[in-house]
């Protein structure tokens, strides 16, 4: 039976290595291994205005240059004015925008230091020679003149104010296009004090003599490279994320795009398109209610695209119609997110362990509120966890101490038997009747609490707030891996005491096996952002600490099993 108790252990941590396996792959933009998404309905790009398919493949390209002509015909309008960027700065964003399209090209989240150079702000958005990460609308149709403006068509920059003053609360910039196909679009973005989400206002003005019929689309382009400054030894995912109420939060592989073999939810009247990456993300909103074709697709060589196409309905000569949408470019802070959007909070993804990582999240949040420390959070977190679950963890060592009292009994009775398995087996049932121990007793209380401490290391791993958020002394930023590698070398100093202090399995090659897995387990953690080896080390210790408590008070006095590796 001590076989049987080994081996369920082995099945247990093999279960949870193979669900972190699965949570790893798809957190990195890859198909899950062993429990995959079910099939979804394959993407098409949005056509004229009844179709999603022509829709999307009559929005101009993302970057246009003179060798690379836009798609389907459409032509790149004449800029009404020399081509120029406008930067316009509040208390958290820094935005330039193309006199092209009135487009967003660059993005600097004041609030947030680069990881390389803390003197600097955050690039989020980009357009240069390294990075394409824009954001862009325009109008789908064409009038008798030809076709509307879209996000290729050179604009005209309305004066006015380019830094949000003391006493502001928010500040404008504005756009107008010529007139073009019989209709004129006036964009205006409207930043905040304090806020991530920018007002995006599209006015379109019939100029013509004929009613017209336009579509708007936003869309967010950018590459498909890793965003700079991640981590060599682990990632996480990097691309377009939409959300419906009908198919919820669901995210799109660049390789899918680039293979035809997207799936989202094309038609909504509710949700959000995104462009997600470790940390922070873009997204386009628009109000519930309003009818909307989603798309993705490959604009051009490692250059894609996510959006969302509405109608717009038939504007009279004469006549103008203006539609509302809101672009979000900032950090993943859950509280903010939920405020703004519903389901835009998802682009923080816990995947399959939301359940229990939003609560894991809130208390977390709560805590740094008390104390306003993120590192004393972490550990208070832990300790939270571990009084939680304290009758289930002295089960778990109430057994594994019975099991190491009589575990010489065991070792004498199978070196004795050795020859003889079925009256070993026999034997050691007699012998666990007498003790009244149950070799099972600590696997389920342990079991039960995989999935808690799983969710909280996606909590720690996914949280912006562990961004440059020092802790004690030499961790400064409990987002990054431990410069003098000491709490990964206290992290394995206490998982190598635990095993030492279970006992020890009567089988040589289990009890070596004991051994090497912490230590591999280990090695992991030296790269790994403090904040996570903080809270390991953390459960670690106090779960010693409760392990030694629980054998005194059952009368087994904490013994060693040193390796025996000859």
């Amino acid at each position: 039976m001590n076989d049987i108790r080994r081996t369920i252990l082995w099945v247990i941590f093999g279960f949870s290595m193979v669900l972190l396996w699965d949570k790893w792959q798809i957190h990195n933009g890859n198909k899950a291994t062993f429990f995959p998404a079910p099939p979804a309905q394959t993407a098409s790009a949005p056509a004229t205005p009844a179709s999603a398919s022509a829709g999307a493949s009559s929005v101009p390209v993302a970057v246009a240059t003179p060798a690379q002509p836009p798609v389907d015909g459409v032509p790149a309008q004449p800029a009404a004015t020399p081509r120029q960027r406008v930067t316009v700065s509040t208390d958290v964003l820094r935005l330039a925008f193309d006199s092209e399209g009135g487009s967003l090209v660059h993005g600097e989240l004041l609030q947030y230091p680069e990881m390389e150079d803390k003197s600097k702000p955050f690039l989020l958005l980009d357009e240069s020679a390294n990075r394409v990460y824009v954001a862009q609308t325009g109008l789908i149709g064409s009038g008798a003149g030809g076709a509307f403006p879209t996000h290729k068509t050179g604009m005209a920059i309305v004066p006015g104010p380019r830094e949000l003053q003391d006493g502001q609360n928010e500040l404008s910039v504005r756009f107008e296009s010529p007139d073009l196909g019989g209709v004129k679009l006036v964009k205006t973005w409207t930043l905040k004090r304090g806020a991530y989400d920018v007002a995006v206002r599209h006015e379109v003005v019939n100029t013509g003599t004929a009613p017209v019929s336009p579509q708007l689309y936003l869309q967010l382009a950018r590459d498909g490279n890793k965003p700079p400054g991640e981590s060599s030894f682990y990632s996480t995912f990097t691309g377009p994320a939409l959300y419906t109420e009908a198919k919820k939060y669901h995210k799109v592989e660049f390789k899918d795009i680039e293979n035809g073999k997207a799936e989202i939810d094309k038609n909504s009247t509710n949700g959000y398109v995104a462009m997600v990456q470790h940390y922070f993300a873009t997204a386009w909103l628009l109000a519930d209610g309003t009818q909307r074709d989603n798309f993705v697709r490959k604009v051009d060589t490692n250059l894609y695209s996510v959006g969302m196409i509405t109608p717009l309905g038939e504007i009279a000569p004469g006549q103008a119609k203006a539609i509302d949408a809101r672009l979000f470019a900032g950090p993943q802070i859950e509280t903010m997110l939920e405020k703004l959007s519903p389901g835009l909070e998802l682009v923080k993804d816990y995947g399959w362990l939301t359940i229990l990582s939003k609560p894991l999240y809130w208390l977390l949040d709560q805590l740094h509120k008390l104390l306003g420390n993120w590192g004393w959070s972490i550990v208070a977190l832990v300790l939270l966890l571990k009084i939680a679950f304290y009758w289930l963890n002295a089960k778990a060592y109430s057994s594994m101490a019975k099991m190491k009292a009589i575990n010489p009994r065991i070792m004498e009775m199978r070196e004795r038997l050795k020859d003889k398995p079925q009256q070993m087996q026999q034997e050691m049932m007699r012998i666990y009747r007498e003790e009244k121990v149950n070799p099972m007793g600590g696997c389920l209380p342990i079991m039960v609490q995989i999935p808690v401490f799983i969710a909280l290391y996606w909590v720690l791993l996914s949280s912006v707030e562990m961004r440059n958020a020092p802790w004690i002394g030499w961790i400064r930023d409990l987002s990054s891996p431990d410069p003098f590698f000491i709490l990964p070398l206290l992290m394995t100093a206490s998982s190598l005491l635990q095993t030492a202090l279970n006992p020890a399995p009567p089988d040589p090659m289990q009890a070596k096996m004991m051994w090497i897995m912490p230590l591999m387990f280990s090695v992991m953690f030296f790269f790994f952002p403090a904040g996570l080896v903080l809270y390991w080390l953390t459960n670690n210790i106090l779960s010693i600490v409760q392990q030694w408590i629980i054998n005194t008070r059952m009368g087994v006095p904490p013994q060693f099993n040193l390796p025996k590796f000859r």
